[in-house]
């Protein structure tokens, strides 16, 4: 298939350039500078020097296309440019393949595609652009990426001590809460599937199933740095001097700022065993084996 891709150049995106390309799909995507679209093309994309606020160049691209995946999903960009992929491709059975998030779900420790949404500030705009892709006469599906990570990005990445201060990790609040979690790698994958599937009005929670608590994230977080250092604990065995330091809730979001304080500070789970329905196989380390053996990029 031909896939128009938008966010190439992204954590996510640039992962499921690789799975697209990877499947024996050909993608073509936009890129706002000629650097990224050279790394795009690297991988093996067409890559569209543009912005997604060109509404003429979205249609004309969503037209010659066979499938659209929007992984570029932000608030300033998603009311228009979802308006006109779905006017694109109305009429026709291509896939719309759009991006959500877990937050949308709010707190829950069973989250699933049924499950009510209530989500915090940080993505309540989701909510009305969300609907508007599923209510719509087009095959489409919303992918819910849990707390993404891999490759030593992402936001576990707050949880890695510095290698050159070991200062203090601090949690967020009191570290008792539980995230969802999923792999980039993984995650990329489950695009592909959704694309292959050209469902209709189809929502998949991607979620590996593992749901560590922030406490637990952090402490690996700080094992993994003391492994990469080579440091001796006291057992013998490699540790480290660096703490994890809880805080109130209040301090994280004096921190991190109020919205993304409390979209971290909510407590979820999910086990992504719809996706797991349709083929889909989550194999890569879980977040805490990967935070254990030294967070690093590739």
């Amino acid at each position: 298939m031909h896939v128009f891709l938008t966010g190439a150049s992204g954590y996510i995106g640039s992962a499921v350039l690789r799975a697209l390309i990877a499947h024996d799909h050909t993608v073509t995507a936009v890129l706002r500078s000629d650097e990224k679209a050279a790394r795009a093309e690297e991988a093996g994309a067409t890559a569209v020097v543009g912005d997604l606020t060109d509404l003429a160049l979205v249609a004309r691209l969503a037209e010659q296309a066979d499938a659209v995946v929007h992984t570029a999903s932000a608030e300033d960009v998603d009311p228009d440019f979802i308006a006109t992929v779905l006017t694109a491709l109305e009429g026709t059975a291509k896939p719309f393949v759009h991006t959500g998030g877990i937050f949308t779900f709010g707190a829950s420790g069973a989250i699933t595609e049924a499950s009510p949404v209530a989500p915090p500030a940080l993505t309540a705009w989701r909510a009305a652009n969300e609907a508007r892709v599923r209510t719509s006469a087009v095959r489409t599906t919303v992918v819910a990426p849990g707390i993404v990570y891999g490759n030593g990005a992402g936001i576990p990445t707050m949880f890695v001590p510095a290698s050159d201060a070991p200062t203090p990790v601090r949690l967020v609040g009191d570290g008792t809460q539980r995230w969802t979690t999923v792999h980039v790698d993984d995650l990329a994958e489950l695009y592909v599937l959704a694309v292959e599937r050209a469902d209709q009005d189809g929502y998949l929670v991607a979620a590996s199933g593992h749901n560590p608590t922030v406490r637990e994230l952090a402490q690996a977080g700080v094992e993994g740095q003391a492994r990469v250092e080579g440091q001796p604990g006291s057992d013998g065995h490699t540790g480290s001097a660096v703490s994890v330091v809880s805080e109130s809730a209040d301090e994280s979001r004096a921190r991190l700022g109020t919205d993304f304080a409390d979209a971290l500070l909510l407590d979820q789970a999910a086990t992504g065993a719809y996706a797991r329905s349709f083929g889909w196989q989550p194999s890569r380390p879980p977040l805490v084996e990967e935070l254990r053996n030294g967070y690093r990029a590739d």
